[in-house]
Parts: C-alpha cells; sequence; structure tokens
C-alpha cells in the first residue's frame, strides 16, 4: 500500500509541538509519527504530505525541500473557528526512479480522494502536479484544473517532463480528463507566443497578473469550478518571499496570494491543493504556512449551492440582449453570480441544456451593456458532443 511509504513527522518538530499553547494548529493536527504511526483518516478534513522529490526541476535544486521547516511555521500559527479536521501524514521521500515517486503521489492522492479527504501537498517542484492529477483516474472523468503560475508550463515538443512542461504531459497524455484549464497570473514575458497561441486553441482561459492583481475578485469565479489548483511560489514577487534568482521582481505579494488560497478553499469543488517550487528561507515557509492557514480557513466556509437547487436563496436577472434574453443569478447567502451560458451557444450541446457557469457581478454589468463574456464562447467550444 503507497500509505506504506510515508515517512513520520521529524522528531524534532514533534519536540517544537511539544512546546507549543493548545490554540496552535500543531495541537489540533494528528499526525504520522515514527511511535503512533499513521493517524486513523475517519472524519479527516484535510491531509498534509510532504514530497521532496526533485529530481525533474527546470531549474535543479541545490537542496532538499525542508518540510519540517514549513511544519514548525504551520504548527505554530492560531487554529481559526474552524470544524475542520487535519492530519498530517508526513513525507513522500524521492523513489529509486522519479517514476516510482509519482507512483506514490498518485496512490497517496487517490487513497485520500476516495476517503474525500483533500490532500493538500507541499511539493520540491512542480511536476508533482502530474501524478496529482493522474490520481482522479478512475475517480472522476472530467477534472478542471486551476495553476497559479506565472508560466504556463508547456515545455518544448517532446521535452521530458519537467516543472516547465508538465501541462504538455497532462494534455497529451492517456487517459485524458482535462476538462478546463485555467491560469491565474500569468506574466508575458515569461510565455513564448506559441503558448499564449495554444491557450486560446485550445480555449483554456489565462488571466494576467496585473489584470488579477488589480481585482483579486476575478481569481473566485476561476477557482469555484476547479477540482485541482496547482500553486507555483514564483508567482509571488522575491521581496515577498526570497531572493533567489528563480523568482522575479513582479508577482502577487503575501496578501494577494492569502486572498487566491482562501479563494480556493471556499470552492467546494477544489479536491487537491498543491504548493510547489518552494525555497528553504524563513520567510519563504511563514508565507506557505499562513497560505496553508487562509486555504483551511476557507473550507470552513464552504457553502453547496447552486440555482438549481434552491430557487429560494437566488435572485434571477433577467437581460434582453439582441439575440436572446440572458440570465443571472445571485445568492442572497455568499452573494456569488452564476450565468446561464445562453442556448446560442449550447443549442449543439448533450441535452441541449444551458451550461450554468460562475461568473462576477462586473459580467452581469457587462451584459446589461451588451457585451458577451469570451468565457460564454469558450464554453460553447468546449460543449460540443
Amino acid at each position: 500500500m503507497a500509505f506504506d511509504f510515508l515517512v513520520p513527522v521529524s522528531d524534532k518538530v514533534l519536540a517544537h509541538n511539544e512546546l507549543l499553547p493548545s490554540q496552535s494548529i500543531g495541537k489540533n493536527t494528528y499526525i504520522h509519527t515514527e511511535k503512533d504511526g499513521l493517524p486513523v483518516l475517519a472524519n479527516a478534513t484535510v491531509a498534509i504530505v510532504g514530497v521532496r522529490e526533485s529530481r525533474n526541476a527546470y531549474e535543479k535544486k541545490h537542496e532538499k525541500l525542508d518540510v519540517s521547516a514549513i511544519r514548525l511555521q504551520f504548527y505554530k500559527l492560531l487554529i481559526g473557528n474552524w470544524n475542520a479536521t487535519i492530519v498530517d501524514l508526513g513525507d513522500i521521500e524521492e523513489g529509486a526512479t522519479v517514476n516510482d515517486t509519482y507512483f506514490v503521489v498518485k496512490e497517496v492522492v487517490a487513497g485520500l480522494l476516495e476517503e474525500d479527504i483533500i490532500p493538500i501537498i507541499l511539493g520540491a517542484t512542480q511536476d508533482i502536479t502530474y501524478p496529482a492529477y493522474r490520481a482522479f483516474d478512475g475517480i472522476r472523468d472530467m477534472i478542471n484544473l486551476v495553476a497559479i503560475d506565472s508560466r504556463f508550463d508547456f515545455g518544448i515538443e517532446d521535452e521530458l517532463i519537467s516543472s516547465h512542461s508538465y501541462m504538455s504531459k497532462i494534455i497529451t497524455d492517456k487517459p485524458n480528463n482535462l476538462f478546463n484549464f485555467s491560469n491565474i497570473g500569468y506574466q508575458s514575458y515569461f510565455n513564448a507566443q506559441e503558448e499564449i497561441d495554444l491557450m486560446e486553441r485550445l480555449f483554456f482561459d489565462a488571466y494576467r497578473l496585473g489584470e488579477v492583481a488589480n481585482d483579486i475578485s476575478l481569481a473566485e469565479p476561476v477557482l469555484r469550478n476547479a477540482h485541482m489548483v496547482s500553486l507555483d511560489l514564483r508567482s509571488v514577487k522575491a521581496s515577498e518571499i526570497s531572493m533567489s534568482g528563480n523568482f522575479s521582481p513582479n508577482g502577487f505579494n503575501g496578501r494577494e496570494i492569502c486572498a487566491i488560497s482562501r479563494y480556493a478553499g471556499i470552492s467546494d469543488k477544489v479536491s487537491v491543493f498543491g504548493l510547489y517550487e518552494m525555497e528553504n528561507t524563513v520567510q519563504s515557509q511563514q508565507l506557505i504556512a499562513q497560505i496553508i492557514w487562509y486555504f483551511i480557513e476557507g473550507i470552513n466556509f464552504r457553502i453547496k449551492e447552486s440555482p438549481y437547487t434552491k430557487t429560494d436563496d437566488f435572485v434571477k436577472y433577467n437581460v434582453p440582449s439582441e439575440d436572446e434574453e440572458l440570465v443571472f443569478y445571485k445568492s442572497l447567502l455568499t452573494e456569488r453570480w452564476w450565468t446561464e451560458v445562453p442556448s446560442i451557444f449550447t443549442s449543439h450541446t448533450k441535452g441541449h441544456t444551458p451550461a450554468l457557469l460562475p461568473c462576477t457581478e462586473k459580467d452581469y454589468i457587462d451584459a446589461c451593456n451588451q457585451q458577451i463574456p469570451e468565457r460564454w464562447y469558450k464554453a460553447y467550444k468546449k460543449g460540443f458532443n
């Protein structure tokens, strides 16, 4: 069983944990230890898993990811007013080959998904997104993947999988379970024009750093539809996290990346949350700990709601247009918005039914001004039989 390959949390972390106050996260987490073994997974909400594999790093790592140092920072944070049960399963070390590590990651994540537990993966390199994605095989047919990243990570043709090319593997590998890919925070000068064109041809969604930084709420409807989130810490600017040459002067600041993490937690569809490309600096470890804190905070505010199930909890807005009437819904509980993709775009889809998409209030205002959001066209293309 893949769980047998998990390495317990270090004695150093456990000793530090004994000194923490009762309100700390460490004192409220069920931990995999050498003495007691794996914690019971029954009723667990999230499970922390470290992955120290880095052999497929695009920029070679000079030292292994210090997951223990991240735990020290996370454990000492104070727990919120949460109902979530946290377990820490320890780490996946490098296997004899990278594919051996991938296999263990896939099996561990799949096991957690089957138990309805959300894995929080702390990975040295972002290529770990690939085996985590493959964990959905046989569990969910179509996956929406969101990457918070300055790059699209398509790589070049015939390149071996790496932290800069894992998306090419996801797109081309069989079985192809990827329904949609969205990027939040890309920076144009890090992406070849061919990659930007490929995003358009595949009807994927991409949001530039400046666009999201100017209005962080734009990330919420994107994450609301995600099943899996892959966060590259290199999307955060160097001054916020590390002065390493692998980080850029431009990127999200600490508040913005924590807000995005909270949106990911609030989404009741997000089943896997991964953080990758981290540096062994105290500032980096503190920010990672806070990102995890905000993700779990978001989970505790999850509300399963749909305009098609509890109509009394929504206000319906009909917006006349040149072609047909557009329909929007606003939740009275969360003030979130949805829209029906008009039937002029979905007349050839299975069932001939409108697609219900998360959106923003701005989309509603734009529709009132007869501006059709581009996402509707992409949803139409993806909906073809």
